[in-house]
């Protein structure tokens, strides 16, 4: 006999995994902030230590 009425997981599961798509964008823009400032950094010193 089939389970009539709602889906059992599937809110949570929506839920779950617009939660985790949200950290590792999170992340991984973090980690692009990162490496832009440390370029620009480094940029920066080598002008530095040319004059």
């Amino acid at each position: 006999m089939a389970k009539s009425g709602a889906q059992k997981n599937t809110k949570n599961k929506a839920k779950h995994s617009k939660l985790m798509a949200r950290k590792k964008n999170k992340l991984r823009q973090e980690k692009e902030n990162r490496k832009a400032k440390l370029k620009e950094l480094a940029t920066k010193m080598n002008a530095q230590k040319e004059n």
